[in-house]
């Protein structure tokens, strides 16, 4: 974008990658770097049945009946969220779109905005690790301080660095069976999306399983890119 030239739509980022890939982290470096706003399709739906929009109340309905939410009341939330004016830097989607045929529709509606996506980043994890990365993980039951099998284990074996609790918890869905499991799902059903956006030009990839910090330079420097 020249000097002379004012955008108009706010630009719209897209992370892919499987549950524990770090998304949501790198969602939020990049919201606090570049102005940006990330959204969940969660947080989408539970901000508009509270604000009680058209398409909040349409959702509510739908959850209250024991429904899912149509890609079509996810949608119609997202077209008003975008209408927001603290998103006119632009926004990251964490989570959504999930399938092809969402992918498309959301095409449909940025398109009928005069928009576009300006960048799909697809967040590659090695399958293996990313199940020992995530199956290890345990927290203290006191303070919440986390911990890793191989990684980060306590000092003292059995007791917490932080507060000197003993007591220490896994959370259920970290099990390496679930994990495995939510990584098929993700093949299945997401991975697909990472071909899609490449067919149009704006997809890029990124070593997951790289430091934290260096996935961050490589996303910023293809969100300055994208949002230039």
């Amino acid at each position: 974008m020249s000097d002379t030239q004012v955008q108009t739509q706010p630009a719209v980022i897209i992370l892919l990658g499987p549950p524990g890939a770090g998304k949501g982290t790198q969602a939020r470096m990049l919201q606090d770097a570049h102005g940006l706003v990330q959204l969940s399709t969660g947080d989408l739906l539970r901000a508009a049945v509270k604000a009680g929009t058209e398409a909040g109340r349409a959702a509510k309905a739908v959850m209250e009946a024991g429904g899912l939410v149509s890609d079509d009341i996810v949608l119609a939330i997202l077209r008003e969220r975008m209408a927001a004016s603290d998103v006119s830097r632009g926004i990251i989607l964490d989570g959504f779109p999930r399938t092809a045929g969402q992918a498309e529709s959301l095409d449909g509606l940025l398109e009928a905005e005069g928009n576009t996506i300006a960048a799909a980043i697809a967040m590659e994890v090695d399958d293996g690790a990313m199940v020992e990365r995530i199956s290890g993980r345990y927290t203290c039951a006191a303070c919440g301080e986390g911990y890793h099998d191989r990684f980060k284990v306590p000092a003292v074996e059995g007791v917490c660095d932080k507060c000197g609790g003993t007591e220490f918890s896994r959370r259920p869905d970290d099990k390496a069976e679930t994990v495995r499991g939510r990584l098929e799902a993700y093949h299945a059903q997401t991975e697909p999306l990472i071909a899609y956006y490449e067919a149009k030009g704006v997809l890029s990839r990124v070593d997951a399983m790289a430091r934290i910090d260096e996935v961050a330079e490589a996303m910023n420097t293809i969100v300055r890119r994208a949002i230039a």
